[in-house]
């Protein structure tokens, strides 16, 4: 297993549990914390046990509050990582693209980047002590990307401008009004509701719920989205007797008969 040392990682279940774990920074990340966040996202895409991926930050004051300014402030750059570059875009992609519902367990604080990876997450469930809001243009920061278009996706382009140019923080029922997050619980209970719903999807089809999360992504993503969905119709259908005929009829070194197969209209 990957050792990590910014965030824990642990498989329960079929759910692969991600945590940021620098409580002492109030789980912002630096780029060491964003490249072991993609490798634990690309485990447990990779891990057939692994149904749904859970992802929240250590302690009860933070989900995750962006970018380590602490770190920006002493070095001038959000630290050293093994590219030599700040992957958050590709952090962005990665839970976007992985074939498995992600949920969100806000925990506290979800503030600036930290904000932008719980929308980014299929579905959110806030504790009541979780607070949400967007701190870019107050301090010299913005995200152009799926943290602005997706957002307003989500709560509406009125409200997601309102969020990035006031910079103010919202409540967890506040959050949930505007359809930011899918349920606020008290805090005690944020763990075994988050393990509940994820026992849920289990007893759907994952491809079924893989097709899905392509299927709501593809506008939004573009062309990139179209090839994910249509990377995932072509696993579906090399699944089938027809693709299969073709392979074997290859390998036999033999003409292949899809005569035999069903014609749609």
């Amino acid at each position: 297993m990957t050792p990590f040392e910014d965030i824990t990682y642990v498989v329960q279940d079929s759910a692969a549990i991600v945590t940021i774990n620098r409580p002492e920074r109030y789980n912002a990340f630096r780029a060491q914390t964003v490249e072991e966040l993609i490798k634990a996202f690309r485990l447990a895409w990779a891990d057939r046990q692994v149904q749904s991926v859970i992802l929240t930050g250590a302690g009860d004051k933070a989900f995750c509050t962006g970018g380590d300014v602490k770190q920006r402030a002493e070095t001038g750059d959000y630290g050293p990582s093994e590219s030599g570059m700040f992957e958050i875009g590709a952090l962005h992609k990665v839970i976007r693209d992985i074939p498995k519902p992600v949920i969100a367990a806000v925990n506290g604080v979800a503030v600036g980047g930290g904000h932008v990876l719980h929308v980014l997450c299929d579905v959110s469930i806030a504790s009541e002590t979780a607070r949400f809001g967007q701190a870019g243009p107050r301090v010299g920061s913005f995200d152009a990307g799926f943290g602005t278009a997706y957002l307003a996706r989500v709560v509406g382009e009125k409200k997601a401008r309102e969020i990035w140019f006031l910079c103010q923080q919202y409540s967890a029922k506040e959050a949930e009004d505007m359809g930011m997050v899918n349920k606020v619980v008290p805090l005690a209970d944020l763990e075994d509701t988050t393990v509940e719903w994820c026992k849920l999807m289990l007893q759907r089809s994952p491809l079924a719920l893989r097709m899905i999360k392509r299927g709501l992504n593809a506008e939004l993503d573009g062309q990139r989205g179209l090839m994910e969905f249509a990377g995932d119709a072509t696993l579906m259908y090399y699944l089938m007797d027809e693709a299969q005929e073709g392979r074997n009829a290859f390998l036999e070194k033999r003409a292949p008969d899809f005569q035999k197969f069903q014609k749609f209209p």
